[in-house]
């Protein structure tokens, strides 16, 4: 089997070893101390501040998502959410659901946020900003350095969703002035689903702090709180984190520059290899994560992906709704090399000399 979707995505042998393990006992000092490497670990890799905390949830990106939403914004706030595909709707839908007032920037599929999209939205009273650094479900990867600048100008709280940019693209909380950073564990981490993680810097505290959130489970005072001993409030994906602490330990010895460099390398291989075969690459702004393919033969993408599933036991990403037939994605992250574009190449050679794609 080889996935080449982006997540859960392939998997180091020496983290797929520690999978195998039995699970230990977690509120321990030993434990602890694990937890509080992962912290580190991760605020070195996103470029936090010295103070920035970590919140480490067991849930998928989208419960990092809402608990985020809930914990920093309510009633008083104003929001501007950037909506390209299916994962800024899903912010949308968040602020909807706990009756935040909220605007979007809607975006054509593969469209590339502008100065045009934002300038209607100067000094108009927004209080926080909502962005999905990458929209994966159309392959498009914004502009960090245009939404900086907004933000700064109009003294907004930012809210980033780095879930499938982390570790394929280039990304810094102190140069973007990211107040707030979603990850998750399935994606360039390469971990199995399970983990979220927020990166909180001091504003984004103060508002935890000073904000009554109506959740037990994920209520980030209690999460900041135990977070000082190195522990959760409630039982987390323990097998999960102690593969994360390996995971992490392997980025911070190769530097995450040069992670970034390898996927980025991954990615143009395919995209260079991809040529002469019946696809568009439909972003206008590409993530080294993901490549966003428009088939313009005789296959549909949704039967494309299946044929390559069934077949080749090769896994790429389908979209859902309206994009399901007309695009589908190829992932360059995980534990994947050049090899591995070659199989998927080959596969669909093999497709059209069979005149089907």
């Amino acid at each position: 089997m080889l996935n080449l979707s982006v997540g859960p995505v392939m998997m180091e042998q020496e983290v797929l070893d520690i999978g195998s393990e039995q699970i230990p006992y977690f509120r321990t000092d030993e434990f602890s101390k694990l937890m509080l490497e992962n912290e580190m670990l991760i605020k070195k890799c996103v470029g936090s501040t010295e103070n920035s905390r970590l919140i480490s949830l067991t849930g998928s990106g989208t419960a990092a998502m809402e608990a985020t939403i809930m914990n920093i914004f309510d009633e008083n706030d104003k929001l501007l959410v950037v909506n390209g595909g299916s994962f800024g709707t899903r912010f949308k839908e968040i602020c909807e659901i706990y009756g935040l007032s909220s605007e979007e920037i809607r975006l054509d599929h593969g469209e590339l946020l502008t100065n045009r999209h934002l300038e209607k939205y100067e000094n108009q009273g927004f209080t926080g900003f909502l962005i999905n650094m990458h929209e994966t479900s159309t392959g498009v990867l914004y502009d960090m350095g245009l939404v900086k600048q907004f933000c700064e100008r109009n003294n907004l709280m930012l809210v980033v969703d780095a879930i499938s940019s982390f570790l394929a693209d280039h990304y810094n909380m102190r140069e973007y002035n990211v107040n707030a950073t979603i990850l998750s564990s399935q994606k360039a981490i390469a971990l199995p689903p399970g983990m979220s993680f927020v990166v909180l810097d001091e504003k984004a505290q103060e508002r935890v702090l000073n904000k009554k959130v109506k959740s037990l489970y994920f209520n980030f005072k209690n999460y900041l709180a135990d977070g000082t001993r190195g522990q959760t409030p409630y039982t987390p994906a323990v097998g999960i984190l102690i593969q994360l602490r390996k995971r992490l330990q392997m980025i911070d010895d190769i530097g995450v520059d040069k992670v970034v460099e390898r996927v980025a390398h991954i990615a143009q291989d395919f995209r260079t290899k991809i040529r002469g075969l019946p696809f568009e690459i439909s972003s206008q702004s590409l993530s080294n994560a993901v490549t966003p393919l428009r088939p313009n033969g005789k296959m549909p993408a949704d039967e494309i992906c299946r044929h390559l599933k069934n077949n080749y036991q090769i896994y790429v990403c389908p979209n859902g709704g309206t994009l399901s037939k007309t695009l589908f994605r190829v992932g360059h992250i995980g534990a994947i090399t050049e090899e591995d574009n070659n199989k998927l190449i080959n596969a669909l050679h093999a497709l059209r000399e069979k005149d089907i794609l």
